[in-house]
């Protein structure tokens, strides 16, 4: 007897999904607590921490509970922390003098890490806006916002941040040519190891609201980061900066808002083969958060889903407000 022919559709694609076994077999894109990097607010004070209304879940954190926060974070695997700074609009500044301050209030955090010995990556937050008293990323003169005087001051902020003992600085200033002056500083000062993972295509978003109220930046901000951050429109101008970040010294590059510039993520990790984070930022977090706390959707799952499409994107890393919920589940 002749053998049956197989009936259309022959190539049922259904097979390798049958079991949760079979689905992992074939998965083309993995996520690990490896990708993970937790931006962690600070505040001044002891033992104390403050709940950011617009990040449900997040908060300020004191020096002394960072330092716990970094170790349970070490013990889940996620291999970095980044500091962003709660500056009192009360001792903001002009000049924005406190920024390269060594004692200011994430270099004490940095050292208090390194001082504990706890095995996590420190990275760092290189922008005016914290300090600054107009709470723009760069000096502001005549409305304008000054670049190279701005330079000038985010090289010896990163001098400052380098000698607390930073693992890897985060330029999120978008200043032009900000990269090659804080990389030949640090080389001339024998701070050769010290990694630059530069924000080079930060976009002037609306989803960084509830990240402003978490810092004190929205009351300052005077005006809007339109002049030097991204336009949302620009897709080829954002291979134009990480191709200058990169030829002036940095070592990784980050995509700033996440889930709604995926396509420029993979162009670039599809045009320079080199390190791609991006930033999962405030307003993701909280939209996904809110709608779960209201029941509209699975607050897991969507975590879960919204990293995967970033791996999926070709990205080799995420700083996410999720890191420790997502390395619990990833750990088992």
């Amino acid at each position: 007897m002749r053998p049956t022919v197989a009936p259309f559709p022959a190539t049922r694609l259904r097979r390798n999904r049958r079991s949760a076994q079979l689905r992992g077999l074939v998965r083309e894109t993995s996520l690990s607590v490896d990708d993970l990097i937790w931006p962690v607010f600070l505040m001044e004070g002891t033992n104390q921490s403050y709940d950011i209304p617009s990040m449900p879940g997040v908060q300020r954190l004191t020096i002394d509970r960072v330092v716990v926060a970094a170790k349970d974070a070490a013990a889940l695997g996620i291999p970095a922390i980044c500091l962003f700074p709660f500056i009192e609009q009360s001792v903001k500044t002009e000049d924005c003098a406190g920024a390269w301050d060594p004692d200011n209030l994430s270099n004490r955090a940095t050292k208090a890490i390194r001082d504990a010995g706890i095995e996590i990556a420190v990275m760092t937050d290189i922008a005016l806006d914290p300090y600054n008293i107009n709470g723009h990323d760069g000096y502001v003169v005549d409305g304008e916002i000054v670049n190279d005087r701005t330079v000038d001051a985010l090289v010896r902020m990163a001098l400052a941040q380098a000698a607390a003992g930073a693992d890897i600085l985060g330029p999120s200033d978008m200043m032009d040519g900000r990269i090659g002056a804080m990389r030949q500083a640090l080389e001339a000062e024998g701070y050769q190891n010290v990694s630059i993972m530069s924000y080079s295509a930060k976009y002037a978003s609306a989803f960084y609201g509830p990240f402003r109220d978490a810092v004190g930046a929205s009351g300052a901000l005077k005006g809007d980061k339109n002049t030097y951050q991204m336009d949302p429109f620009n897709a080829d101008e954002a291979l134009r900066c990480v191709e200058r970040d990169l030829a002036e010294g940095a070592d990784m590059v980050m995509v700033k808002p996440g889930m709604p510039y995926l396509d420029i993520a993979r162009a670039v990790k599809d045009t320079f083969r080199v390190p791609t984070y991006a930033y999962q930022v405030s307003g993701e977090y909280a939209m996904l958060t809110a709608a779960a706390q209201n029941g509209w959707l699975d607050g897991d799952k969507v975590m879960m889903e919204s990293l995967a499409g970033f791996k999926r994107a070709g990205l080799d890393g995420i700083l996410t407000y999720f890191a420790p919920r997502a390395a619990r589940i990833l750990n088992g």
